[in-house]
């Protein structure tokens, strides 16, 4: 079964690479109509979440952002497909940077770096890229897939510009190989933490909630410079990152400040234009005690 999905996969990854990008989107607005309105992929976990992150708008503001945000969903779906096959020339036609400057500054200056960033914008493009345009070497910690034939291609397309995949089961071994490297390290980690002992709280969009401590713990560890990449969506299709200096290790911060600095900056963000961010992803499944 696993092999047939793979398959039917493969298949749709074909047929994407072949389409234009004004097709593609008219594929998208389908899928997002089909979410949205048949389907209701997630539904309550979006409304819910955009209640509680938002709690100062009205029924008709939240219910206003609806479609843009399964846009947004479908719009990730189809780029990400288009990201397998897409060439170097043609993926900077559609994302970019405006202040690369900062991080060849940072190779001048330090082995590792740490990257943060949100499920904001189009991350997977964003990933793929750092390999082109980044000094430094990028390595990017993932969770696998349980269908390994999907795994082994995601992984194979993902490294084809220079970036590498490790799994997050191994992310203390990565960090001790590469600690006298030059390595950028790109970690999304607003994401809800499978061990909740290890957790750090923060108060973000409102709520109580759990944040992953690697970021903070790895950066204190190795004396590693932080950053926040941002990626934003210009227009339909088109991206731009922006590298936001958070941390660097000559600072003495507080317990957590590099984690709260983290969620702060993303938070801003997500405020200033919340449809770009992945509404429909459980983040505050776990409750504070």
């Amino acid at each position: 079964m696993s092999f047939l999905v793979f398959l039917i996969f493969r298949f749709f990854v074909v047929v994407f690479s072949l389409l234009p990008f004004r097709v593609v989107y008219v594929v998208s607005d389908i899928f997002a109509f089909i979410l949205r309105y048949l389907i209701r992929y997630r539904y309550n976990v979006i409304i819910s979440n955009l209640r509680n992150s938002f709690p100062e708008f009205s029924e008709k503001q939240i219910r206003s952002l609806l479609w843009p945000i399964y846009r947004n969903i479908t719009d990730l779906m189809v780029e990400t497909m288009k990201g397998f096959t897409i060439s170097p020339k043609n993926l900077e036609k559609h994302i970019y940077t405006t202040n690369i400057e900062l991080m060849h500054e940072l190779y001048q200056q330090y082995d590792g770096i740490i990257g943060v960033l949100g499920h904001y914008g189009n991350w997977e493009w964003a990933a793929l890229l750092a390999g082109l345009k980044l000094k430094q070497k990028t390595v990017a910690l993932y969770k696998p897939l349980s269908n390994k034939h999907l795994d082994n291609f995601i992984h194979k397309t993902r490294s084809r510009f220079g970036i590498e995949l490790c799994p997050i089961y191994i992310t203390a071994s990565i960090f001790e190989k590469y600690k006298n490297k030059k390595v950028f390290y790109a970690l999304v980690a607003d994401q809800s933490p499978s061990n909740i002992k290890k957790a750090i709280w923060i108060k973000f969009l409102n709520q109580d909630t759990a944040c992953l401590q690697g970021p903070e713990k790895y950066a204190r560890m190795y004396q590693m410079p932080v950053v926040y990449v941002h990626i934003t969506r210009v227009k339909r299709g088109i991206y731009e990152i922006t590298f936001k200096l958070l941390h660097t290790p000559n600072n003495l911060l507080n317990e957590n400040e590099i984690t709260v600095k983290y969620m702060q900056t993303l938070e801003s963000y997500i405020i200033s234009d919340p449809v770009q961010w992945l509404w429909s992803h459980r983040r505050w499944k776990h409750k504070k005690i």
